[in-house]
């Protein structure tokens, strides 16, 4: 299995590797590298980025939630900005796509741009979400995979699976390699959140969960190697 076009979610866990909070260099090179072997070989790779190593806004019940979601917003666009230098840094070509201005930092999202880059050889970041509250980076890759055409969502997780139970409470959670859009769904399994989950069953999208800390994962991943789990449609 190979695909042409891929999203990549990246959580802002990921980015903070060991520290949890703010940016870990040598995580966030390590992603740039394994990424760089599939743009090496031609596969057109966008990102998107979540914000929890900076904000995480829903578990406050004194701040609006609309002001909540614009921070995590602009969180996931400090994100996007700070990989897409890595990546630049490691001899990629990016750019950096907003559902809202950001002066000169990025640039604004219009699905003939983003094919225009991904035409020139270039990694494309989706920051900012859907530029909407009440919409998570779930919903946001869900919607960029939906109009990009993408072949497949590919989300980089802490764990390294689809499991029907929390493996951290549970020991004898059991892990899929493969599951249905639906089963998720009707399991409340959470790979996404219920829009996005609808979204890609809609639209028949598929998605794959894989370790972001397993070696050459991400690598793997966008060759079609998942050695974790499978969501069909």
């Amino acid at each position: 299995m190979r695909w042409n076009r891929v999203l990549l979610k990246l959580s802002g866990e990921a980015l903070a590797g060991p520290k949890k909070t703010g940016f870990d260099e040598d995580t966030v090179k390590e992603v740039a590298r394994q990424v760089k072997v599939s743009v090496d070989a031609g596969v057109e790779v966008g990102i998107v980025t979540g914000g929890g190593n900076f904000w995480r806004g829903r578990t406050s019940s004194d701040m609006d939630r609309t002001r909540a979601d614009q921070i995590g917003m602009l969180a996931t666009v400090m994100n996007c900005i700070y990989v897409s230098e890595i990546f630049r840094n490691a001899g990629m070509r990016t750019e950096i796509l907003t559902p809202f201005a950001c002066g000169t930092m990025t640039k604004l999202f219009s699905k003939d741009l983003a094919n225009e880059y991904f035409s020139q050889g270039k990694v494309v970041f989706f920051a900012g979400g859907t530029g909407h509250p009440y919409f998570s980076t779930d919903t946001g890759i869900a919607l960029r995979a939906v109009e990009m055409e993408a072949d497949v969502i590919l989300l980089a997780k802490s764990i390294d699976g689809v499991y029907d139970s929390d493996p951290a409470v549970n020991p004898d959670a059991k892990k899929y390699d493969t599951i249905t859009i639906e089963e998720v769904i009707d399991k409340k399994l959470a790979v996404v959140d219920l829009t996005a989950s609808i979204m890609c069953m809609e639209h028949r999208i598929s998605m794959a969960v894989f370790d972001l800390n397993e070696t050459d994962g991400i690598a793997n991943a966008m060759q079609g190697k998942i050695n974790g789990t499978i969501v069909t449609v």
